[in-house]
């Protein structure tokens, strides 16, 4: 699971041309620790999942890799 949730920050925060420090900001978290998400070294709780994707604008589903429909 956190391998695909590492994958899918990096692609989304690619995709939305924004810095790690932008997408931590966002959503209100250190950018330590959201750079810890996007390699692997951590998984997010259950609120950081839902604002991580609120921001991105995809499913929770889909952010840890249980669905590909966005």
């Amino acid at each position: 699971m956190e391998i695909l949730i590492k994958k899918r920050l990096r692609e989304l925060r690619k995709e939305a041309c924004e810095t790690q420090v932008q997408v931590a900001s966002a959503v209100g978290i250190a950018e330590q620790y959201y750079q810890k998400l996007e390699y692997g070294e951590n998984l997010p709780g259950i609120e950081i999942a839902w604002k991580l994707a609120d921001h991105f604008g995809v499913s929770i589903d889909y952010l840890v890799g249980r669905t590909e429909e966005r």
